[in-house]
């Protein structure tokens, strides 16, 4: 029987960027209709679309070999897992998201000391009772079905819910009095898995090539040529992921180079490299950047 890693791609908000990922690091991911086990153009992974806040209780019992899910929902379910790999993204955006504690804009709490006797909303149930009780705070914590934010002061006294702008919690008239966590996605892998020679690789091999695609996301490759006159100012004012790879051209007197940098630096770089004394200036996307 040939060699088989199953692998669990979270279903939900976070289901279409990981698609879009796994597509830029070179596997496409074909999910469609209802069906839960969408195709990989790799006949050694299966795939199988679960819930973020699942994955990791089916990665650790070995239903999965591994998976993609939320650090938070690793610490929700206490999952003994191999972490491979932190990969920054959620469903807008390339940064963490923040588990907090909200109140309403008018409410007297101002900490969650404040919140002693009260109930507290929420899908991260079984982290919120442990950040209570370790502030020794006597709290009662209830499972949310969804639409948390609308629960204070009807439903609730306060919430803790996931947010990336917070944008979420203004327009219901909410207040942050406190973040408990920061989250990101997390690759994760079933110790036995991990333990297995070829399934590790193949684990391995996937995390390297995410990571290459996600780095590739922010920065882009610069070439241009320079007087040899001009190359140390020229250098002075290029930033590099390392040092950048300077060429000999048929002209003797003029070299090329070739480097990478952040994105947001092009539009400050290239006018002080020009000024600097460089010419041909080009500049040009990365598919993956792999250190």
């Amino acid at each position: 029987m040939a060699n088989k890693l199953k692998l669990g791609i979270p279903k939900g908000s976070l289901q279409d960027a990981t698609i879009a990922l796994f597509e830029r690091a070179g596997w496409r991911i074909y999910a469609s209709g209802r069906s839960y086990f969408p195709t990989i153009d790799d006949t050694e992974i299966e795939c199988m679309l679960v819930r973020a806040q699942e994955m990791a209780r089916y990665v650790e019992h070995g239903a999965l070999d591994a998976g993609l899910t939320g650090n938070d929902w690793v610490l929700e379910n206490q999952s003994d897992v191999e972490r491979v790999t932190s990969l920054t993204y959620s469903k807008a955006s390339r940064t963490k998201v923040k588990w907090v504690l909200a109140v309403p804009e008018d409410s007297p709490y101002q900490k969650p000391e404040d919140l002693a006797g009260k109930t507290i909303a929420t899908e991260l149930v079984e982290f919120s009772k442990r950040y209570f009780a370790e502030k020794n705070i006597p709290v009662k914590v209830e499972f949310s079905w969804g639409a948390t934010e609308v629960k204070p002061p009807t439903l609730a006294d306060a919430i803790v819910e996931v947010t990336e702008t917070g944008s979420s919690l203004r327009a219901n008239r909410l207040r942050i009095i406190e973040t408990l966590m920061e989250s990101e996605t997390q690759f994760i892998a079933n110790k036995t898995a991990w333990a297995d020679s070829w399934k590790r690789a193949k684990i391995e091999t996937l995390s390297l090539m995410l990571n290459g695609a996600m780095a590739a996301q922010t920065q882009v490759g610069l070439m241009l040529n320079a007087k040899k006159a001009d190359l140390e100012k020229v250098l002075g004012v290029l930033p590099a992921l390392n040092s950048p790879t300077v060429s000999h051209l048929q002209d003797p007197e003029w070299v090329a180079l070739n480097t990478i940098l952040e994105t947001h630096l092009v539009r400050d770089v290239i006018p002080k490299l020009k000024a600097a004394g460089g010419t041909g200036i080009v500049e040009y996307p990365l598919s993956k950047v792999v250190l």
